[in-house]
């Protein structure tokens, strides 16, 4: 082996690499486990540098993630995460930040922070762990839980329509919106992967399960048996098709602006008749990401993504622009610009 390939064999990384001293403490068999495993690997994979990368976490129990990885990290306040995550990128934009959240963390107490991040396409990987209930706090309803839930916060049944965090990222002007679930190791680290090299904000909802506040509330479509009948992997320029035997599809419904099933080999429909896949379509994205079983699969891959210039890179060019046709300002004139007065004695 000659140095310069014994050189990239030595400084290969594994996820071991950003593993941390610090004991993971998640309840057993919580589905944060397998997606730290997943993060792990992807940063090993995409040769991420521990001294550029930063987790920023908010309050849940998603929000211990920071520890678990070795990196720079910052556990902050309740729904806060995206500011910190903006001044973060904006101090220095080389830094490769994610943001680390929960469903009640990003969508409730932090939903305004999550939209404003979203529109103005702040240059982050934000993963937003949804298990459709509080669990740090002891399973009360979140946001994203179904009506009729019965929690210690809805011993009657939850009245409220819960959000879908995929629709409100499209409706905040997100420009790259993906699903993901927390059991799949082949498919969560190739969107992790995507998410990553996305310029801009990656909005990535992972549905994770909770199993001792809300376990199993994924299971109808997630479980190894049903999920190739009850859920499509969605991929730019391919059909929308599903099923065991790949025998189901989907297409507008005639005279219609709704997705509907068809059955391929039926009454005369083939693949053609089946949507293919466009991901820079945000009506399409919007309508993947309604559809909620049983009436329909759940959509998951990434749903949308196009390219707009990232936050950070427009402020830069503005203080730069501004510096180069005023060299000579400072702070202190602009302080004393405009009506000002000074305080004396008689004052």
């Amino acid at each position: 082996m000659d140095d310069i390939t014994s050189s990239a064999a030595l400084s290969k990384l594994t996820p071991k690499d950003f593993t941390t001293d610090q004991e993971v403490r998640w309840c057993p068999g919580c589905g944060d486990y397998s997606i730290l495993k997943a993060v792990r690997k992807v940063l090993a994979e995409i040769g991420a540098s521990v001294d550029d990368t930063v987790f920023v976490s908010g309050i849940g129990c998603a929000a211990r993630f920071p520890y678990y990885i070795s990196t720079y990290g910052f556990h902050t306040i309740h729904g806060r995460a995206p500011g910190f995550a903006t001044g973060i990128k904006l101090a220095n934009p080389d830094l490769d930040v994610w943001v680390v959240s929960g469903d009640g963390d990003a969508l409730s107490i932090g939903g305004n922070h999550f939209i404003h991040m979203l529109r103005r396409n702040v240059n982050i990987q934000f993963l937003l762990f949804n298990n459709a209930i509080y669990g740090l706090t002891k399973g009360q309803y979140s946001p994203t839980t179904k009506p009729g839930a019965r929690t210690p916060s809805s011993p009657m049944g939850s009245i409220e329509m819960p959000l879908s965090a995929c629709v409100l990222a499209l409706g905040a002007n997100g420009t790259f919106v993906a699903r993901a679930i927390d059991t799949a190791q082949k498919h969560l680290p190739e969107v992790l992967k995507r998410a990553h090299e996305h310029a801009g904000t990656s909005m990535l909802e992972i549905l994770q399960n909770c199993n001792v506040f809300n376990d199993g509330y994924f299971a109808d479509f997630t479980g190894r048996d049903v999920s190739e009948d009850n859920q499509i992997v969605v991929e730019h320029g391919k059909p929308l098709i599903f099923g065991k035997a790949s025998d189901r599809g989907l297409r507008m419904k005639p005279g219609k602006m709704e997705l509907e099933i068809v059955n391929i080999g039926e009454n005369d429909i083939t693949e053609d008749d089946v949507l293919v896949h466009d991901e820079t379509n945000r009506g399409l994205a919007s309508l993947l990401a309604s559809m909620e079983f049983p009436d329909m699969p759940v959509a998951v891959g990434v749903l949308f993504c196009i390219e707009r210039v990232p936050f950070a890179e427009q402020v830069l060019k503005q203080v730069a622009e501004r510096k180069k046709a005023q060299p000579n300002a400072t702070l202190d004139a602009l302080f004393r610009q405009g009506a000002t007065w000074t305080v004396t004695e008689d004052d």
